[in-house]
């Protein structure tokens, strides 16, 4: 009898123990659908938001080199950063960048100075040193983010280096702000774009002025 009513207790608590573990792995795989799947975007070029480009110079012979780009350590991350005041930043879980974000910066920045100086001579940092390179562009990002709903800011000390990469020809610090459509990710993303096409005409006004004093020296 003893015997019967342990093996029948056992029986039980065996049956209660695996309800509660399908109850709970059902509990665990709601929580786990319900989390938001997480987006990725990039930054764009002069051409993703500008129908009718107009290049400011026409230098089709000039090789620029770009790079390198600096990022401060807290924005070298997959994830989007937003700032909800001065001194507190937030990072986007389920929004991230598609790949490094020092790369995208680049390759836009490189773009948008081909489109605005008509060159396709071109060349992303590091380039092979036997490459003569008339102008490159060092920068260095400092503030690289925004407030969902309200502006981005880009903030950049630049260089224009000669063509050993020696001689400092400009230096220089830009602090661009471009207000969002609203206060989604998406949003943030396109203003944070304008804001490198903005840098990107700062830096190809310089070259233009470059290029016109040595034209004038030869």
């Amino acid at each position: 009898m003893h015997h019967s009513f342990s093996r029948a207790f056992f029986r039980l608590t065996t049956l209660i123990m695996g309800a509660s573990l399908l109850v709970g792995g059902g509990c665990l795989n709601l929580g786990q659908g319900s989390s938001p799947p997480t987006r990725f975007f990039v930054l764009n070029s002069l051409y993703s938001f500008e129908k009718h480009l107009t290049p400011i110079a026409n230098l089709p012979d000039i090789t620029i080199g770009v790079g390198p780009i600096a990022l401060p350590q807290y924005l070298d991350r997959p994830q989007i950063v937003t700032r909800d005041s001065q001194n507190e930043i937030q990072m986007a879980e389920f929004a991230q960048w598609a790949g490094p974000l020092k790369e995208n910066f680049a390759s836009v920045l490189a773009e948008n100075l081909s489109i605005l100086l008509a060159t396709q001579r071109i060349e992303s940092f590091p380039w092979n040193r036997a490459l003569p390179i008339d102008y490159q562009i060092a920068v260095e990002v400092t503030r690289f983010e925004g407030v969902p709903g309200k502006n981005a800011l880009l903030r950049a000390r630049w260089t224009i280096l000669d063509q050993d990469g020696k001689t400092v020809l400009i230096k220089r610090q830009s602090i661009l702000n471009e207000p969002t459509g609203d206060d989604q990710i998406a949003a943030l993303v396109e203003a944070e774009s304008r804001t490198v096409a903005n840098l990107s005409r700062e830096i190809a006004a310089a070259i233009k002025n470059l290029a016109k004093e040595t034209a004038k020296g030869k």
